[in-house]
């Protein structure tokens, strides 16, 4: 344990570094409250012991100081020393930053116990901020996994229209449009009755996954929407580059190579919808969604393993 003694009057500190020492800390010493704070700055003492009549300035600035040089979240225990004991001394020296005062002369038994019980307070409080920390990261994971689905990992339907919603928001105030592709995975309930369940959840995994790797934007996201559908959101994206990506995805699930003999094409597939708006007063987020599910059906009904773009939803 380091603990910074600073005391002007030359016999006082000598004494205090001896008490310190008996107690089994480092003593670290200043004799005035620039000196103070520049070995504070650079060792970073547990503890401070601080005399209110300096030189250079009182022990109130000098306390005031070393508050503001913490670190978010740091905290060094500070005790006043002084032979001024009257309460308004007390009350400003609290004020100032203080957490304990010690009137002039010190005992060494009072001191002793004055830095055991700041020990105990620090030992408590590292515990909670380390519990804190555990709390923070178990809390940080439950929300990942809330908005994460079970199956697949990649984001659920509940963080879909979290982020859709507000980034049509965040598209109406910049008058920047917004892109939104659905695909389905074609004849999904003939490879889940053919191959069994377990091999349609594989198969759902790595098709979640081939268009997870397929987005290079971090602004880009896909969404498991539902069953064997997902969602793509991809912001101030114009329908040419929605195109372009929807053709990269599907051929992404081409390269998977999955067997399916149900399907005409012999191979798990993928149908695409594509819609695009510029978000306006008037006109939802629920438009883009539901043009771009008409644009997937009428890939279905087309044949499947294709893409379809729907005409841009008008804003009002």
């Amino acid at each position: 344990m380091k603990i910074l003694i600073v005391e002007d009057t030359r016999s006082s500190l000598l004494i205090l570094t001896q008490f310190i020492l008996r107690f089994g800390a480092t003593a670290l010493q200043a004799e005035n409250g620039e000196r103070a704070i520049a070995i504070f700055q650079a060792e970073k003492p547990d503890l401070v012991l601080l005399d209110i009549i300096l030189p250079d300035m009182d022990g109130f600035a000098v306390a005031q100081r070393l508050r503001g040089l913490e670190e978010d979240g740091g905290w060094t225990p500070i005790i006043f020393l002084s032979s001024l004991d009257k309460d308004e001394d007390i009350e400003r020296g609290i004020a100032a930053g203080g957490d304990d005062y010690l009137a002039k002369p010190i005992s060494e038994v009072v001191l002793g116990a004055k830095i055991r019980a700041m020990q105990r307070i620090i030992q408590m409080r590292t515990s909670l901020v380390v519990l804190a920390h555990k709390l923070d990261i178990a809390n940080r994971e439950l929300k990942r996994l809330s908005a994460s689905d079970g199956l697949t990992g990649i984001p659920n339907r509940r963080l879909f229209d979290e982020y859709i919603s507000r980034e049509w928001r965040r598209a109406r105030r910049s008058t920047q449009g917004i892109a939104l592709m659905m695909c389905d995975v074609d004849h999904f309930k003939l490879f889940n009755d053919t191959y069994g369940h377990q091999a349609g959840d594989d198969c759902l995994r790595r098709v979640a996954s081939a268009i997870q790797k397929a987005i290079e934007r971090a602004s880009d996201i896909v969404a498991r929407y539902g069953g064997e559908e997902f969602a793509v959101v991809m912001p101030e994206t114009p329908i040419g580059g929605a195109l372009f990506l929807a053709e990269k995805i599907r051929h992404a699930i081409h390269e998977l190579h999955i067997p399916h003999s149900e399907s005409p094409h012999g191979q798990v597939t993928l149908s695409i919808g594509i819609a695009t708006a510029v978000p306006g007063e008037h006109n939802r987020y629920e438009e883009l969604i539901q043009a771009a599910d008409q644009a997937l059906y009428q890939a279905k009904h087309d044949g499947r393993d294709r893409v379809i773009r729907a005409a841009p939803v008008p804003g009002h």
